[in-house]
């Protein structure tokens, strides 16, 4: 998931870089919510990670 989120952000990058503002602007709305969804995933991991140890 962090791999698309990265990738969304490269394609916002190039597109800003040719003046396609909307495209970019999308692309990195969706970059931003992979990003969360990895965060959240992540942290949920994490503390059941911790739960089954213990």
């Amino acid at each position: 998931m962090l791999y698309y989120a990265v990738v969304f952000l490269v394609i916002a990058l190039i597109a800003a870089l040719f003046g396609f503002g909307g495209i970019a602007a999308g692309a990195v709305g969706i970059a931003k919510v992979l990003f969360i969804i990895f965060i959240v995933l992540a942290v949920v991991s994490f503390i059941f990670g911790l739960m089954r140890r213990g």
